[in-house]
């Protein structure tokens, strides 16, 4: 579960279910070593990121989440009943800046409803608009999400360097 990646100009939240349910190790082919899709997660997994959902005046220096000014990002994990024990059907993004609410931004690809926020309806019509593998959806998609969650994660942060 990639809860935050994100730089000055781009950010995403993008769920990778995987096959196995629970710690396992991965051996020969299941850790992609024939093939980046032969793996027991799915590597490209279900993204929201504005500016490949097609606004690109959302984030960003001066734009309306500007990060040049201190926010707050919040991840909402939605149940199918309300519960912590219910199916994970909905994961939103909403962002805080000088004490104003804001939404998420929404979809605007030809093809694609006007989504905000990670649905199985969103990673669907997602993967059709662009064109991608269907791994997500094979993987278990945000039920298997969900169950991963339930089961508990630690929070890694790494910092990445690009020198291009």
């Amino acid at each position: 579960m990639d809860i935050w990646e994100a730089n000055s100009i781009s950010a995403a939240v993008t769920p990778h279910p995987c096959a196995a349910t629970g710690l396992q190790m991965c051996t020969g082919t299941d850790c992609g070593t024939e093939g980046r899709y032969d793996t027991i997660c799915d590597p490209d997994g279900c993204d929201f990121n504005s500016f490949r959902m097609g606004d690109k005046t959302f984030y960003g220096p001066g734009l309306t989440v500007d990060t040049t000014k201190k926010f707050t990002v919040v991840t909402q994990f939605v149940s199918s009943d309300g519960t912590t024990s219910g199916d994970l059907v909905e994961i939103r993004r909403l962002y805080v800046q000088d004490g104003v609410v804001i939404q998420n931004s929404k979809v605007n690809i030809p093809g694609m409803d006007a989504y905000d926020s990670i649905t199985e309806d969103f990673c669907d019509a997602q993967k059709s608009a662009f064109g991608d593998q269907t791994q997500f959806q094979a993987k278990g998609g945000l039920t298997r999400m969900g169950q991963a969650l339930k089961n508990g994660m630690v929070l890694v942060l790494s910092v990445w360097d690009d020198h291009a």
